[in-house]
């Protein structure tokens, strides 16, 4: 619309109208009154910033000053719609395990209070013992059903829960898991490549409608959602106010060897040819494909893992029924 000719606060009209009654809606009729008020479409948006991203309201700003909003726009649209599909293409690859696990716990639960409960009645009919295994399974089933058990363990289950809520959002906790994220084996790679992907599609998005870097640098700090990388990007903050080019000041604050040589050499080379913006794109369109490969290379893993783990478990409640059964003639003829 504004591409058009059509004026912000029309534009921001037409779309409260087309939006569904709800929260959303609301919000977008308030900030088209605070824009029709005279104040900055940026220091609107800045009011809601659980709605609207630091980097979409500091790229709104940018473009104000630099009257190029409707490139801004363009391009940010572009930002958007790449991290919706990546949130769908991670959620995709956890579908099927999930699914999975879910019909494991499922068959597990039959298994145990429903079919083994049977096979106990005959035994304890009959006085005889049950094997060994399937005396454990009928333990474990017994304990499940027990009240004052279930009790206890549901007690204990809720009480190491609210301990590790806490401990992960102390710093230390925070920390390890942050560390865990990046540095566990192949699903690290999958983290890593998610945070740079977005790293420099944002720094990419923002150098391209004008904002400064320095500006860039801080959305990227509170986008990784990593304390590693946050702290990268703080050091790299630091270096570039000290006079150092965007590349080096990476190079000596990536302790963690968080970002691989070869992003920082394209990095450099965009600063010398003055195209650090277009650099950053052909950067993160590499790292989208290196992302779509890393989501496969976990499927690729969790796929067999589930099935070897969740078929070792049913297998084994499976033998421990079935041993009985190959006994059962004995025992009823005894």
């Amino acid at each position: 619309m504004l591409d058009s000719g059509v004026i912000l606060s029309e534009a921001l009209d037409a779309i409260a109208e087309q939006a569904a009654e709800g929260t959303f809606r609301d919000i977008v009729l308030e900030i088209t009154d605070t824009v029709k008020t005279g104040e900055p479409f940026s220091k609107a948006l800045s009011r809601y910033p659980r709605v609207f991203s630091p980097m979409f309201i500091s790229m709104v700003k940018a473009s104000e000053a630099s009257g190029r909003m409707v490139e801004m726009l363009t391009v940010v649209t572009g930002y958007i719609t790449f991290e919706s599909e990546t949130v769908k293409k991670i959620k995709g690859a956890l579908t099927y395990p999930l699914i999975m696990a879910a019909m494991a716990v499922g068959a597990t639960a039959t298994l145990m209070f429903f079919v083994l409960p049977r096979f106990m009645k005959i035994y304890e009919a009959k006085g005889a013992a049950l094997p060994k295994l399937t005396q454990i399974i009928v333990s474990l089933s017994a304990l499940m059903t027990d009240p004052k058990s279930m009790t206890a363990i549901i007690t204990g289950l809720v009480g190491l829960g609210v301990a590790v809520y806490y401990y992960i959002h102390t710093e230390h906790g925070v920390r390890t898991v942050d560390y865990l994220k990046i540095r566990t084996p192949v699903l690290g790679t999958m983290f890593v490549d998610t945070v740079i992907t977005r790293s420099t599609r944002i720094l990419a998005t923002m150098l391209n409608t004008g904002v400064s870097l320095l500006d860039a640098i801080e959305v990227i700090a509170g986008s990784t959602r990593n304390y590693y990388f946050s702290q990268l990007w703080a050091a790299v903050d630091k270096r570039i106010r000290d006079g150092y080019q965007l590349s080096d000041a990476i190079q000596l604050s990536c302790g963690q060897n968080l970002i691989a040589p070869g992003v920082i050499q394209m990095l450099r080379a965009g600063e010398k040819s003055g195209k650090l913006g277009e650099v950053c794109t052909k950067v993160s369109d590499f790292y989208e494909k290196k992302l779509e490969a890393s989501i496969k290379n976990v499927m690729t893993l969790i796929e067999p893992l589930m099935i070897t783990v969740l078929g070792g478990v049913i297998g084994t409640i499976a033998i421990a029924l079935l041993l009985p059964v190959f006994r059962i003639s004995s025992v009823v003829a005894h």
